[in-house]
């Protein structure tokens, strides 16, 4: 069997398919060398959830005949990767995370996977995740059927959740690219605690079909990756319209950064606030160097802040609701005190007793919400702040846990990645430096179905510099 070295599992998709492509070693052989990796290290961070070694072996060597054959589909064509376990594999078990579902079975697919299959990217495993995606929150890490995620870059520290696996995986080089999904954060604060390249698409426009309810009207799938460019492939795959999801937008995506627009015709906004006192003091240098080297790139810096509105309250009002509605049976069912974590079982129970006019005005101020960001996003083409605004906490501590400082007088847009979710946006989190040792990342939002902007500002920055690039002590 051929050696691979971390230079490989390291890669980005664009340089593992020229390998593949030219042949360099055999197909076959490199999935099994990731899928080695991912049944080795994978436990080690509590990340994999289930491996498909002999569905990707098998795949591998359908795949490995058709470039034999000069047949070649695109970028993907041969790339490992891997999924959080909330997206159905058939005849896989799919257990949201979640021991009431240790052992469920489906025999049918997610969109997602099935677009995936046919660009010839191969699924090596199933990714752990929080359970139930979250659902009612969660006060501890280890809200998870498997552990709480460890992250790569200290195993004392979160991975993040809900995507925690899909995070570890890719910062510790066990796939070259993860699915995950995003409610509100779950796919930008893994990224950012691993140091990973992560996008959350516009709300619909990345099919649902196949994967866990949680909010429907809020629910979206993305990919994890190793650069803004790797994110912009994966997407141009798994978007597009589907009947199977009444929350598709029905629009296709197309990765082209090419025909974005020039560097100095963005305008971006920014809240000096947001660079210099919401973020931990240990962090606050290296954003303000990203802050520093967006404005380098020429763009055009304006001083914007969020509207003041409740976007926390409507956001945990909606996603309360609708998600006791999703998980109605394993409630009454009393199942739900199998579930790892008290608070999470108390708040799904909760979300039971919202009333209708509650979760009505809070659909109706979520209105003014996404009319307040038209607004705004008629002055500036993408908004940038901290998409996190400290590094990864130690698993032992409460996730509810408050500030060890006053907060600042102004808020500026701190209550970004809700606000964005209720709106629906797209957003691209990049990896800007590291604060004791772990990274922490900036996240670039625009209007909806405006992804090609941000992932062009974001290979911009990812050009001149390479936090990206960065790889974990995997021990």
């Amino acid at each position: 069997m051929a050696s691979f070295d971390d230079n490989i599992f390291f890669a980005t998709i664009g340089e593992l398919n020229k390998k593949i492509k030219g042949g360099d070693f055999s197909l076959s052989e490199l999935m099994r060398a990731f899928c080695d990796r991912l049944e080795k290290l994978g436990p080690r961070y509590n990340a994999l959830a289930l491996s498909l070694r002999e569905r990707a072996v098998r795949q591998a060597k359908e795949v490995e005949g058709e470039i034999k054959r000069g047949r070649f589909r695109g970028p993907l064509q041969g790339i490992p990767f891997a999924a959080k376990d909330l997206l159905a594999v058939p005849g896989e078990v799919t257990t949201w995370g979640g021991r009431p579902y240790a052992a469920q079975v489906f025999d049918y697919e997610a969109t997602a996977l099935e677009k995936l299959r046919k660009t010839g990217a191969i699924l090596l495993g199933k990714l752990s995740m929080v359970e139930l995606a979250g659902g009612g929150g969660y006060r501890y890490a280890n809200a998870s059927l498997f552990g709480p995620g460890l992250n790569p870059w200290d195993r004392s520290r979160w991975s993040g959740g809900s995507s925690s696996g899909s995070g570890s995986a890719v910062a510790a080089g066990l796939v070259t690219f993860a699915l995950g999904s995003e409610t509100s954060g779950s796919i930008l604060t893994p990224s950012a605690f691993c140091g990973v390249t992560g996008l959350r698409p516009t709300y619909g426009l990345v099919s649902r079909y196949g994967a866990m309810a949680l909010s429907w009207t809020m629910d979206k799938i993305g990919p994890m990756c190793r650069s803004a460019e790797d994110c912009g492939l994966v997407l141009h795959a798994i978007a597009g319209g589907d009947s199977k999801d009444p929350g598709s937008a029905r629009k296709s995506f197309y990765y082209a950064p090419r025909f974005a627009k020039e560097l100095k015709e963005i305008r971006v906004g920014y809240a000096p606030v947001d660079f210099e006192e919401w973020p931990a003091p240990v962090a606050r240098d290296a954003f303000r160097q990203a802050l520093e080297a967006i404005r380098a790139l020429g763009v055009q810096m304006k001083e914007v802040a969020l509207p003041d509105l409740p976007y926390g309250l409507v956001t945990s009002t909606v996603i309360a609701a609708e998600g006791s509605a999703v998980f109605e049976e394993l409630i009454t069912s009393g199942r739900v005190e199998q579930l790892a974590d008290r608070k999470q079982i108390a708040g799904l129970k909760a979300g039971r007793d919202i009333l209708a006019r509650d979760y009505l005005k809070a659909m109706r101020l979520r209105r003014i919400i996404q009319q307040a960001f038209r607004e705004l996003l008629t002055d500036v083409d993408v908004l940038l702040a901290p998409a996190r605004n400290s590094a990864a906490s130690k698993i032992s501590e409460p996730l509810d846990r408050g500030g060890a400082t006053p907060a600042p007088k102004q808020p500026g847009m701190r209550p970004l990645i809700p606000a964005g979710n209720l709106a629906g946006l797209p957003a691209l989190c990049l990896p800007c430096g590291f604060a004791e040792n772990l990274p922490v990342a900036i996240q670039l939002v625009s209007r909806p179905f405006t992804e090609n902007t941000i992932l062009s500002l974001g290979k911009h920055f990812q050009s001149a510099t390479d936090w990206h690039k960065k790889r974990p002590p995997v021990t």
